[in-house]
């Protein structure tokens, strides 16, 4: 009987970890399947680009599988039952049940709109394609406004973007640079770009300047309205459309399923990417919490994606063919922040995730990042591409 591997999700961590594993083991002994909700990858690295008002590829995941023997499901994760080694799916047939003998757990996350009234039924993220879309109609909405239409802001439309992060400076900059007839305003809790060098940060506000963000800092939002953003310094901000970008989370699935989760629904995982649970559980990107070789748990990223996405392969390919499991690299090297299309800051950090003094910003930051995101797409295109030819036949025991 075949060994039996789920892969729940198929962004940046998912796709990568199907694709090696489906070329590195023979399918004389191996089955994979992929689950995920929408047929196309979606490249979450350019959503704020797509929300602005650009066309980005998104390629059919039967595509990048083709070839592969990859089974893609097509359909949304509705429970995991570690105990029967079962994950429950829901799609357009009515959906069913998987069974699996290893599981890769690659859900992502999506915006954390929970602790702020108002904000998850008044605001709209970019975490994921649906809702990108619907902003990118808010905008277009906002800049050819139906006859009589009443503006918050009483002239031309207003964007609040509230979060400071990485995901709130690229989107505010983005949909400024791209939309220029919108008013934007960044809310920052802190600091603006706060864990940036001192020259990055200055370089950060010349971007948000010249392209006419206004920036509010040490601000923290109460509440979100329909067309008001309050604050809790007494400020009211005018918005016709709020985008949320204070902060993701994880769904509750991995917690309600049993598995050992962090308070925010984390899955623990070891330095080979199990769960210290369910060891026939292995999770990767923002669904996995793991400890870098500095010992401080990996930021929720594409990059981090990479990393415990290759650790996970190896584990795995170690584990079913009895072999010995190397530690891939699992680090945090930098901050590359796309600030439009023609500017942008790459941000080194120390062993320590700090900020180092010098940085690089302009055209070449702007031009690095998009190369950054053009390889994680042609890389998630072709999933099998350099490795080895040879398929690795699985051991006659697997150990538990």
């Amino acid at each position: 009987m075949k060994h039996r591997i789920v892969v729940l999700g198929a962004g940046y961590a998912g796709a990568y970890v199907a694709g090696n594993l489906a070329r590195r083991l023979s399918p004389a002994d191996t089955g994979i399947t992929v689950v995920n909700a929408e047929p196309d990858f979606v490249q979450r690295l350019r959503l704020h680009q797509l929300a602005a008002g650009r066309q980005i590829d998104a390629p059919r995941l039967a595509d990048v599988f083709a070839g592969t023997g990859i089974r893609l499901r097509v359909a949304r994760v509705t429970a995991v039952d570690p105990d029967r080694r079962a994950v429950a799916v829901a799609d357009a047939e009515g959906g069913g049940e998987l069974g699996y003998d290893t599981l890769v757990y690659a859900l992502g996350s999506h915006g954390d709109d929970r602790a702020v009234p108002g904000a998850a039924e008044h605001a709209f993220d970019i975490a994921a394609r649906p809702s990108a879309l619907r902003l990118r109609a808010r905008l277009d909405d906002l800049e050819k406004p139906e006859k009589g239409e009443e503006r918050a802001g009483g002239g031309s439309g207003t964007v609040v973007v509230v979060g400071d992060g990485l995901t709130g400076i690229e989107t505010a900059t983005e949909i400024a640079e791209s939309r220029p007839g919108l008013s934007v305003t960044l809310v920052a809790r802190g600091e603006l770009g706060a864990r940036l060098s001192e020259a990055a940060r200055a370089h950060l506000r010349r971007a948000c300047d010249r392209l006419g963000v206004t920036v509010l800092e040490h601000t923290v939002v109460e509440a979100v309205e329909a067309q008001r953003v309050l604050c809790a310094d007494g400020t009211v901000l005018a918005s016709d459309a709020t985008v949320w970008t204070a902060g993701f989370a994880v769904g509750p699935l991995a917690a309600a399923a049993g598995l050992e989760v962090t308070g925010d629904g984390r899955i623990v995982v070891d330095r080979a990417m199990r769960s210290v649970s369910h060891p026939d559980v292995h999770a990767v990107g923002d669904s996995a919490y793991a400890l870098g070789d500095n010992g401080l748990p990996l930021p929720m990223s594409c990059a981090s994606a990479g990393y415990t996405g290759r650790q996970a392969v190896e584990a795995i390919l170690g584990r079913l063919t009895g072999s010995e499991i190397p530690h891939t690299r699992l680090e945090y090297v930098g901050n590359h922040i796309s600030l439009g299309r023609r500017d942008g800051i790459l941000q080194l950090v120390d062993g320590q995730g700090r900020a180092k003094p010098t940085y690089l910003g302009g055209r070449k930051a702007a031009r690095i990042k998009a190369g950054i995101v053009r390889m994680s797409l042609w890389g998630t295109e072709h999933p099998t591409f350099g490795l080895p030819k040879r398929r690795r036949r699985v051991a006659a025991v697997v150990p538990a």
